[in-house]
């Protein structure tokens, strides 16, 4: 009889377990963060750029230099304006606020600027009141946003909220794809000229993806070259559009040619016919991140390992490129994980990520030496001329006087406040 109970009671106690376990997978939770856009029309954005009032350096991108002035991008958010004439003591004046802005480049008194897929020509011949003269509409139609997001395209996203929820288990694997936010995380972003002088141009690092050469714009994507006419700087018009490999990344001018740093490689294209720029050269390099300067007859190209370029390369590249379209590689240097340099006379700045700015002596190019490392910095892009060195951290603008290399100064900076 004993066995018989017991026999009924399996059933029973089964049951309980599998209630058990439904209570267990209810109780299951997942925390998560999401980041749901903040939008605005397209007319309330366009009256909107214009010299608004100056605000924190916080996550600082592309650098300008025009005369006495720079131009810092606020990556996806707008443009820093900062008076240069005292680089010990820099003013921040004005931000021009233009969300989705990554780029820059100037011309004369027009600064060229990318509102996401729109080109903006503005003037700044007051750079204290700017006044916008043209919008390209869908001028860079390759700019899209991660993760598949798809926005409003009647609208324009002027920032991001970032919320935290917390569900069951179930309810977050079967959530779907939210065509309003964007899940966990998102990235909208992973030069040297000589000294600017009387030239209308202005100087940018070696990081950019816009570059002016006489009376043409550049502007690199992901694939293609495009080429703006500005014989009229306040009237930029599309003149043509250059397919590319795929993975490019930035774009350096040097006298009649440009240098196109990408995923794989360092593309040189010849400027006879600056309507259509046509390749003259070509040097591969293993799947890593590209920044790349140049001279007559070198150039210098830093490779990365980072997650857009799925590389595991940090080096300093010295390439020979005197007897194009033959081009070869002089010799490489081991870095921490470079990204932009900068070069004046015979001294190289490298900014080596978190491992600070390497200061090289580039006298021999078969033997070049580190002068020193200003370490403490995670360093992103330097223009270095005239004395200083600008340099972009993460946390902000730092300027640096290398006119005695054995004793190099801080200057200034701006950014985050501590």
């Amino acid at each position: 009889m004993r066995n018989n109970n017991r026999l009924l009671l399996l059933p029973l106690l089964l049951a309980v377990c599998v209630l058990q376990t439904a209570c267990i997978k209810d109780d299951c939770t997942h925390t998560y963060t999401y980041y749901e856009p903040v939008y605005r029309t397209k007319d309330e954005v366009r009256a909107n750029i214009k010299s608004n009032a100056p605000q924190e350096v916080k996550n600082p991108g592309k650098i300008y230099i025009k005369g006495a002035y720079i131009f810092l991008n606020e990556i996806d958010k707008g443009i820093h304006v900062i008076d240069n004439s005292n680089p010990a003591q820099p003013k921040n004046l004005s931000f021009i606020n233009i969300p989705g802005n990554m780029d820059m480049a100037v011309k004369g008194n027009t600064l060229y600027a990318d509102l996401y897929q729109d080109l903006i020509a503005i003037d700044i011949t007051n750079p204290q009141q700017i006044v916008t003269k043209k919008i390209i509409d869908d001028a860079f139609p390759h700019r899209r946003y991660a993760n598949g997001f798809m926005a409003d395209t009647n609208m324009i996203i002027i920032n991001w909220t970032a919320k935290t929820q917390s569900i069951s288990c179930s309810e977050y694997q079967n959530r779907g794809s939210c065509r309003g936010c964007i899940f966990e995380t998102f990235s909208t972003a992973d030069g040297n000229n000589k000294s600017a002088g009387a030239s209308p141009f202005g100087s940018g690092g070696s990081m950019a993806r816009f570059a002016i050469v006489n009376n043409y714009l550049y502007t690199v994507g992901n694939n293609n070259l495009d080429v703006f006419d500005i014989n009229n700087s306040a009237a930029p018009t599309k003149n043509n559009s250059v397919p590319l490999s795929f993975g490019i990344e930035t774009i350096y001018p040097f006298k009649d040619r440009l240098f196109i740093g990408s995923n794989t490689g360092m593309l040189i294209y010849s400027l006879q016919n600056p309507a259509t720029p046509n390749e003259i050269g070509k040097f591969e390099h293993a799947r890593v991140c590209d920044p790349v300067i140049a001279e007559d007859n070198v150039a210098f190209v830093t490779l990365r390992s980072g997650s857009t370029c799925a590389g595991f390369t940090n080096q300093l590249d010295v390439v020979n490129i005197q007897w194009l379209p033959a081009t070869s590689l002089f010799k490489s240097y081991p870095m921490t994980n470079p990204h932009g340099l900068s070069k004046d006379g015979n001294t190289l700045f490298v900014c080596d990520g978190a491992a600070g700015l390497k200061v090289l002596n580039a006298t021999y190019l078969s033997d070049i030496k580190t002068i020193t490392t200003i370490s403490n910095i995670d360093t992103y892009d330097v223009i270095a001329q005239n004395g200083v060195a600008l340099v972009v951290a993460k946390d902000g603008l730092y300027q640096y006087d290398y006119t005695n290399l054995n004793n190099i100064r801080l200057l200034s900076k701006i950014g985050i406040t501590q």
